[in-house]
């Protein structure tokens, strides 16, 4: 990848992971409470949906560009070297494993904020001073980092799924119009992906969820079966309607916004290269 395509990866990403989530906070926090214990109403209910929203923000562009650098570079080196899909496959698991060294310690900031651990009224500020403080007392690290195994065993599947689904129905609409594909179109291939993975990987959204809130640090299997013991197995679809819906929505955002960037920079990195 040369200089230019990192920078249209770079900024393209970057447009598309911030747009994305100042869209679809207010969704996303109603799914962070429906999934943690106690219930929606327990956790906050309708009030203060946009807490958390500072860590978001600030995580969005930096994770989103890490995940379409790694992506865009890897996907231009494997094309040629194995199958399509496995290539899709491989260069979006290696991107989500970059953007989650920043998404990570933002969504355990915004879930605590979301979900009022620290009490109704405190921010995304004081939550991470609780954890950079170390007042848990399980490490720096260890707090920011906490749901890391899970989130990578969430978002890999999701990713495994999302990403050669939505270039394979491009592929497809493409060939049937036997023309490029437009960027509405491409928008609609973005949220049919998005909302298909969203609701095949809930059950591993809602323990990643809980681990993230947990009080004390806590294993994946232990938590699998308190959650089956004290709740039922039923707990492991909550959320899957405003996950569904707001990833299949937000997958039309992210993956339209960021083709549109995209595609213009490269269109006047093109027109650059022409002049000189």
């Amino acid at each position: 990848m040369d200089n230019t395509s990192f920078l249209i990866s770079l900024v393209s990403g970057g447009c598309a992971g911030t747009s994305t989530d100042l869209v679809f906070f207010p969704i996303d926090t109603l799914k962070t409470r429906l999934q943690a214990k106690g219930g929606f109403f327990a956790n906050g209910g309708w009030h203060g949906i946009y807490k958390g929203l500072g860590s978001c923000v600030v995580a969005s562009a930096p994770s989103a560009s890490l995940f379409f650098i790694t992506y865009d570079s890897l996907k231009a080196y494997t094309k040629d070297k194995m199958p399509a899909a496995f290539s899709h496959m491989t260069s979006a698991s290696a991107g989500e494993i970059a953007a989650c060294l920043v998404r990570v310690p933002a969504e355990v900031v915004k879930q605590r904020t979301q979900a009022g651990v620290l009490g109704p009224k405190t921010s995304s500020w004081a939550n991470l001073q609780y954890l950079l403080q170390n007042k848990s007392g399980e490490g720096v690290l260890r707090g920011l980092y906490r749901g890391w195994n899970t989130t990578i065993m969430r978002e890999i599947p999701f990713t495994m799924i999302q990403f050669p689904l939505y270039e394979q129905l491009k592929k497809t609409w493409s060939a049937y119009d036997k023309t490029e594909i437009s960027l509405l179109k491409g928008a609609i291939c973005g949220s049919i992906a998005g909302g298909i993975a969203a609701a095949a990987t809930t059950p591993l959204d809602v323990v990643k969820t809980r681990i993230m809130l947990h009080k004390e640090r806590i294993g994946v299997v232990p938590l699998v079966r308190q959650i089956l013991h004290e709740e039922g197995p039923r707990v492991f679809l909550n959320g899957i309607g405003p996950r569904t819906a707001w990833i299949s929505a937000g997958g039309a955002i992210f993956l339209g916004c960021y083709e549109l960037v995209h595609t213009n920079l490269e269109t006047y990195a093109a027109k650059e290269r022409l002049h000189e």
